[in-house]
């Protein structure tokens, strides 16, 4: 994926190089390999009649399209917020910080979507009326939700990949939503990036599996995901 195919999801004037701020650290190599790693399994679920929404294979193609899904929704969530002018009062460290938020969700949108090639899911539609994008509650509040879904749906099914590259990819873009998630959290609440509710007594990341995932994100979503992963 070039630079230019990547820019045109941006609103004008944003389109702005990853490195301007120190905050996060995108993984940048990601994109020139997931050229390599246009995954080659089986869809091995049972498609005798057509289903009235988007299913997620239990494969390989559906573990990274089920990324893809999480991903797609945190770009669409973020660029709705950018392209909205920010809540009100929002500071200028959170408009630029948020900004770089959308910005990774995007690339990681595009990675998985180069990735799984031409058996990607179709590109979803969304319903984020339950947002109130002025308020900074209501944004931080749904923005916290999908940063814990996403991470804890990451580490729910990562081990299940038959393909080994795609569990060291998938590591690299989760490390990074962590990050997102912490800042964010830390946002509503000082010193939560690591709450019991996240981090379990053994100091790990909290996993959910990815029906109950999938079972969240479908409410931000007007066609939903239908779920066959473990």
């Amino acid at each position: 994926m070039n630079k230019k195919e990547f820019s045109t999801e941006l609103p004008p004037n944003e389109v702005k190089g990853f490195s301007r701020r120190n905050f996060l650290g995108l993984t940048g190599g990601l994109l020139a390999a997931g050229a390599l790693l246009n995954a080659s399994c089986n869809n091995d679920d049972d498609d005798r009649s057509p289903a009235p929404g988007i299913t997620l294979t239990n494969d390989d193609i559906g573990i990274l399209n089920y990324y893809f899904a999480l991903e797609q929704v945190g770009a669409a969530f973020y660029t709705m917020l950018v392209n909205k002018g920010f809540y009100a009062n929002a500071t200028n460290s959170e408009k630029a910080l948020l900004t770089d938020i959308r910005d990774h969700e995007i690339a990681h949108r595009e990675f998985w979507k180069s990735t799984v090639g031409t058996k990607a899911i179709q590109t979803l539609t969304f319903d984020f009326n339950v947002v109130d994008f002025t308020s900074r509650d209501s944004v931080l509040t749904h923005a916290r939700l999908l940063k814990d879904l996403t991470v804890a749906g990451y580490n729910g099914i990562a081990s299940q990949f038959r393909t080994p590259a795609n569990l060291v990819l998938a590591a690299k873009i989760m490390s990074v939503e962590a990050r997102h998630a912490a800042y964010i959290r830390d946002l509503l609440a000082n010193g939560s990036f690591a709450g019991n509710d996240v981090v379990d007594s053994n100091g790990l990341e909290m996993s959910k599996k990815p029906s109950i995932v999938v079972t969240a994100v479908n409410s931000y979503l007007k066609v939903k995901l239908i779920c066959k992963l473990p």
